[in-house]
């Protein structure tokens, strides 16, 4: 029996199920990554475009797509977090590995566009840990 994973925004208005049945899971570094996050990597899942059920919120979804390169991204019109979107070219569902509620099978299987690196990822992971905030 094929596992489900379910996701959301972070308001909740957006929700989706996917099976868990992935082809990738890539962590890029790219710099259009970093800038479409405000991190150092976007961590998404690829699977087939028809591997997404829309439960609540898909009118509250809105797109950005890059008139010129091969990067898009989808998100909630009303608290911006990710949410699943169709590649450019139509052959792959991305999955924001954030926006599961779930674990999927799947583990990352690559860094790539090493390359563009946040200048400032090495030192931040090497800092002071905290469960919180720190006092």
């Amino acid at each position: 029996m094929e596992a489900y994973l379910i996701g959301e925004c972070l308001c909740g208005t957006v929700k989706f199920s996917v099976a868990d049945r992935f082809k990738a899971f890539y962590l890029c570094h790219c710099k259009q990554c970093q800038q479409l996050t405000g991190s150092a990597f976007a961590a998404n899942v690829f699977t087939d475009p028809d591997n997404i059920e829309w439960l609540s919120g898909k009118n509250n979804v809105t797109h950005y797509e890059h008139p010129t390169r091969e990067f898009s991204k989808s998100f909630c019109k009303a608290c911006g977090s990710s949410v699943p979107s169709i590649n450019k070219t139509k052959t792959s569902l991305i999955v924001p590995a954030g926006a599961l509620n779930n674990l999927p099978d799947i583990q990352p299987q690559a860094n790539i566009f090493m390359s563009e690196e946040a200048c400032w990822l090495k030192q931040g992971l090497q800092s002071e840990n905290f469960s919180g905030f720190p006092e």
